[in-house]
């Protein structure tokens, strides 16, 4: 990229605030947008409080705060944000109401055809969405053959993946780009073979709560001894060694002898399960406050202590493996 060029990032929630850090943090010029005053205004106040957090942690000189703060620029609109820019990245949060999925791609699909006026013919248009098709959000885009998935994970000035997938008609160049980019400010990006829903990260998580919320109704096991017996026991294990990874460290006969004893009773169901029943607000097209809690409640004082562990193993993480920001 040249030294004119920037890069635009489109949402100032959560993940907007921290891609936005990722990109200035390594040097990058950043222009913010969102239509809400309210999020834009709060952004580099937050982004501020992240950087300070990983000074804290030696992840951040504190040296480098300011110098990253000044280089993020919040834009008056969506075109002065999108002009000129080599990179745009949309992280407009996604609407997770009832009847969401086509909702959500009316407004993605009306959002990209809006950034395809204003950018250049070579700008690439990512998005962080896995609720929509990256090619449903091109359809009718003059700018399709340059969309793409860049799926970060929260928080993403911490976790390092980043799923990158091409919609039908996405080019090779630009998945290739955009997976250069990403590894140039320390993002670890993956390759998805195929636009499906989920990609394949929240596809396997959402397996794993599935089964567990099963094995809970059915009482196999509490809620507690659920959580307990992942994070104790393969959890640690799936850092190092992915889930087929293992299957071949553990030689495939193994793997087939302890599949083919369970898995007649894997938990198949594609409804909502009880432990988390949800009802139609009034109008039809949200979602009520949840008519008793979940597999169990989490107190403030435990919850802060669960949000503590999820930080501290994250900081760990990124120390051992000698990341800088």
């Amino acid at each position: 990229m040249s030294r004119t060029e920037h890069i635009a990032v489109v949402g100032a929630g959560p993940m907007g605030n921290g891609i936005a850090q990722v990109f200035a943090t390594r040097g990058h010029e950043v222009i913010f947008f969102d239509p809400d005053p309210q999020f834009l205004n709060s952004a580099i106040r937050k982004i501020r409080a992240n950087l300070g957090f990983l000074a804290e942690n030696s992840l951040v000189h504190v040296d480098d705060i300011e110098p990253t703060i000044e280089r993020i620029r919040l834009g008056k609109s969506l075109e002065e944000t999108i002009s000129g820019a080599r990179f745009v990245l949309e992280a407009v949060v996604d609407n997770l109401k009832l009847n969401a999925p086509s909702l959500n791609i009316k407004v993605k699909r009306s959002l990209f055809q809006e950034m395809e006026r204003y950018c250049s013919p070579i700008t690439i248009l990512a998005s962080c969405t896995t609720s929509c098709s990256i090619t449903d959000i091109g359809r009718n885009n003059n700018a399709r053959e340059r969309i793409v998935g860049t799926h970060f994970w929260p928080p993403p000035y911490l976790v390092p993946l980043v799923e990158v997938v091409g919609g039908e008609d996405t080019l090779q160049e630009v998945t290739d780009y955009t997976s250069s980019l990403l590894r140039a400010v320390g993002k670890h990006p993956v390759l998805v073979n195929k636009d499906v829903p989920g990609l394949v990260g929240h596809r396997v998580q959402q397996a794993l709560w599935r089964e567990s919320l099963a094995i809970v109704e059915e009482g196999i096991a509490s809620a507690e001894a659920v959580d307990e017996i992942i994070k104790k026991g393969f959890g640690i294990w799936l850092s190092a060694l992915g889930p087929l990874e293992n299957a071949g460290f553990f030689g495939l006969d193994m793997t087939h002898g302890y599949r083919d004893f369970p898995h007649r009773r894997i938990e198949r169901s594609l409804e909502i399960q009880g432990l988390f029943p949800v009802q139609s607000d009034d109008d039809g097209n949200g979602l009520a406050p949840r008519a008793k809690p979940g597999p169990y409640d989490l107190d403030e004082v435990l919850l802060e202590r669960r949000w503590d562990d999820f930080f501290e193993q994250l900081i760990r993480w990124n120390q051992k493996n000698g990341q800088r920001y």
